[in-house]
């Protein structure tokens, strides 16, 4: 059974990373929602994460990496096995061929994990399938009742959505529902560029206006903006830190990681943000992240 400590909830993706280079190939844990929960879990915060993971060797390292960062997962366990995410570096970005295995990332919602729901003073969400109207609707129903508690970053992929223009235009506008519901949401350049109807700018406005408490807005080169509702936009460029830029693999997620970690008070109540210093400190954790390889969070004190 899980434990009901006010560990934070994470709903996401937990697959292998397939790493191709010229030199060969080589396995590494990863996932979107997996990376929050490590993320989070380096942060000091108690953290549960909910995930498809197939009972077979794959799942086996995914377990033992969770179990070595301290992050309880309760699995909904997936028929094809689990997934995995075969990476080719383009001019140092990855880019991602995901297997059957891992676009079916869905959720089963079984007793345990609606236990660890319901306890968990946060919620967090990454790479959910939201072009799934019947898991949007279900995750809807057992998490939107309480948006106080609900943050969501949508991390579309063009290779969860190989649909084409009609499925990501569905994933977008699952979120969209989703996001209403939410305290937060993050999104970025190039979530915008696939599922968005317009700019990131544009999209940041149409969210808060449908009901978004906040929105994080990831901006490239330009670092990242936050706004709430009814406030004035918060903007802060990319920390400097020492070292080379060698691997922008899971900046996102540590970025996400930590603002949500920002969001707690003694790590088990959301409560008062200094939001101006949460986003400061956001982007100091994804340049420390950056500056080594994997997509481990990384931050100063680390």
């Amino acid at each position: 059974m899980p434990t009901t400590d006010g560990r934070v909830a994470v709903l996401g993706d937990a697959l292998i990373d397939e790493l191709r280079t010229d030199d060969g190939s080589t396995d590494h844990v990863g996932g979107a929602g997996l990376n929050v929960a490590v993320g989070l879990s380096r942060l000091g915060v108690p953290t549960t994460l909910l995930a498809s993971v197939g009972d077979d060797a794959d799942g086996d390292s995914i377990r033992a990496f969770l179990a070595d960062h301290g992050v309880e997962l309760i699995a909904t366990v997936n028929p094809l096995g689990t997934g995995r995410a075969v990476s080719l570096r383009v001019d140092g970005e990855p880019t991602y061929v995901f297997t059957d295995a891992a676009v079916a990332r869905g959720l089963d919602f079984s007793a345990e994990q609606l236990t660890a729901l319901e306890a968990a003073p946060l919620v967090a969400v990454s790479s959910y399938p939201f072009d799934d109207s019947v898991l949007t609707d279900r995750l809807l129903d057992v998490v939107g009742r309480t948006p106080s508690r609900l943050v969501v970053d949508p991390n579309p992929r063009p290779g969860f959505l190989p649909g084409g223009d009609a499925q990501a235009a569905a994933f977008g506008a699952g979120f969209a529902r989703v996001a209403a519901a939410c305290l937060l949401v993050k999104v970025g350049d190039d979530d915008a560029a696939l599922v968005a109807d317009g700019g990131l700018s544009d999209w940041q406005e149409a969210l808060l206006a449908a009901g978004a408490g906040g929105v994080l807005a990831t901006r490239g080169s330009d670092g990242a903006s936050l706004q709430l509702a009814g406030r004035p936009e918060l903007r802060r460029g990319i920390s400097t830190a020492e070292g080379e830029v060698v691997d922008t693999m899971g900046a996102g997620d540590a970025t996400f990681a930590a603002i949500v970690s920002s969001l707690l008070v003694d790590r088990r109540e959301p409560g008062s943000v200094d939001w101006a210093d949460a986003l400061e400190r956001a982007m100091d954790v994804a340049a420390a992240t950056v500056r080594a390889p994997g997509a481990l969070l990384r931050s100063p004190s680390l």
